[in-house]
């Protein structure tokens, strides 16, 4: 267990992150040296602790503490580093009217501190946002030269050359795919299908399994129609620029289902400004030569078919309940009924994958040639099977490092796939980060833009999460956000559908 005291609150979210991304096995809590009245009401585990000169007492199961201190325009930053008394301090002087500064001088601190003492890096340095390419962004519409970008990134944040040259490359790729998005005028439009064949054991997102719910899809889809039909009546003077229909596994749906679905959605809504409309088909075992002729018919530009990885152990471990030849078979399926825009997922870090399986899965990938290629970095969360149920899965390697990312990269290279997005998540393995790859004319729109949060996106269904941006800038060039949630479970959903309508409506009556 990892102990820090802070003589007040403030950025302990950060400094959790930045601890976390350095010892991820580790237990990081948070405790205050300072009155418990200073910290009431801020929805923190404010436990309150006096330090001894010697915090390790204090903390009899900690394996280190830190000290935080905050006084005036300085912060002292304290060490423990073991049982034995080994200490690294450092004192730095901060404008604490500048709060952004304040923080990243906190962050460069700690982190120089606990490269030191560990003698490891971190390949993204202090950076724990999801969104790291939004910073380059910011300086590239600023007018800054590609060095000026670097110079800023790794004075910043002490990223690594082959991030920072990541992150600049994807960011003029996305800036010119979105030079064609209307900010002011346009939205997108999510639709969440929240049911699966089975949930696979990394997943947290709002699935549930199909034959469970099978006999309620259909009830399901009349409240979803409801919320479209809100949703195409409120936004019928906007500019509708991308429809992505994601899940869970919207091809868990019936051929029919599909096709009362996606003609809903073309019957509510203008479509004449839609630069992409996806449907992830995503779960291989979903598939089938009715639903995807379902969806050709009704003119879907861009489809999934997700193996994750090509290893059939792997595949049967996290409860893909497909095989490899399944991936292979629906693939070429889509492609012998004239899908021309087809992305595939691949997860780096899944139990037992060593470097030349991650090998293997790319070669059979190299060998389907899809459009898009999006590796993941297995992040796993506190709702997914690997997390709640870990002791069946301690004994595991779970591995990801440059290595495995720097060889994906060259398969997609050689593929002709650039990589056009890129998004972090906290828990990453390996502390790397998710890269989406595209053959040229084949970058995912509605990807860049849920990443960029430039434009705003109604999302529809069960734990559908609506993001309203506001156009008018802040001083830094940020955009005001406002969200909604839909309620995750089905039921729920499905009954209380006039609420989830009334959320949005508060959303977007505020001028």
């Amino acid at each position: 267990m990892i102990v820090v005291v802070f003589n007040k609150p403030d950025f302990e979210y950060d400094v959790h992150s930045l601890l976390k991304e350095f010892f991820p096995q580790e237990d990081v809590q948070m405790y205050y040296s300072c009155s418990p009245d200073e910290v009431e009401g801020k929805n923190l585990a404010c436990t309150h602790h006096e330090m001894t000169d010697d915090g390790v007492k204090e903390f009899a199961d900690a394996s280190q503490v830190f000290k935080i201190d905050y006084v005036g325009d300085e912060i002292a930053v304290e060490w423990m580093l073991n049982r034995a008394g080994k200490r690294i301090c450092t004192k730095i002087s901060v404008d604490s009217a500048d709060r952004k500064e304040t923080k990243n001088h906190l962050k460069l601190a700690l982190y120089s501190m606990i490269e030191k003492g560990t003698g490891k890096s971190l390949p993204w340095g202090t950076l724990s946002g999801i969104r790291p390419t939004k910073i380059a962004m910011k300086c590239i519409e600023d007018g800054m030269s590609d060095k000026e970008t670097y110079d800023y990134l790794k004075e910043t944040y002490l990223a690594s050359d082959e991030k920072i040259d990541l992150s600049i490359g994807i960011a003029k790729r996305e800036k010119a795919l979105l030079d064609r998005v209307d900010y002011d005028n346009g939205y997108s439009l999510y639709i969440g299908i929240p049911f699966c064949p089975s949930t696979c054991a990394y997943c947290s997102f709002t699935s549930y399994p199909l034959g469970v719910w099978k006999n309620r899809v259909d009830d399901y889809l009349d409240a979803l129609e409801k919320e479209i039909d809100y949703t195409a009546q409120k936004f019928y003077h906007k500019k509708l620029n991308s429809i992505y229909i994601g899940g869970g596994t919207p091809t868990t749906l019936s051929p029919a289902q599909l096709d009362r679905l996606i003609r809903k959605i073309k019957c509510s809504f203008d479509l004449k400004d839609c630069l992409e409309f996806t449907v992830e088909a995503g779960r291989p075992d979903s598939i089938t030569r009715e639903k995807l002729m379902a969806l050709k018919k009704n003119g879907i530009s861009r489809i999934s078919v997700n193996p994750q990885t090509m290893k059939q152990q792997t595949l049967d471990i996290i409860g893909r309940h497909h095989t490899v030849d399944d991936t292979i078979n629906s693939f070429k399926l889509a492609r012998e009924l004239g899908f021309d825009n087809i992305n595939m997922d691949l997860i780096m870090g899944l139990p037992e994958e060593t470097l030349d399986d991650v090998r293997h899965t790319m070669e059979l990938v190299k060998e389907l040639a899809p459009d898009n290629v999006t590796i993941h970095s297995l992040a796993v969360k506190r709702a997914a099977r690997l997390t709640i149920f870990k002791d069946r899965y301690s004994d595991m390697q779970m591995v990801n490092t440059q290595e495995h990312m720097d060889l994906c990269a060259a398969y997609c290279k050689q593929m002709g796939l650039e990589p056009y997005y890129l998004y972090r998540q906290k828990g990453m393995a390996g502390n790397m980060e998710n890269v989406g790859y595209a053959a040229k004319g084949k970058a995912g729109v509605y990807n860049i833009l849920i990443m960029e949060e430039k434009q705003t996106i109604v999302a529809c269904g069960a734990g559908a999460s609506t993001k309203r941006v506001w156009p008018v800038p802040n001083p830094d060039g940020t955009h005001r956000i406002d969200r909604c949630e839909n309620v995750k479970d089905v039921g729920q959903y499905i009954a209380r559908i006039d609420e989830m309508i009334e959320r949005k409506q508060r959303l977007f009556e505020e001028k």
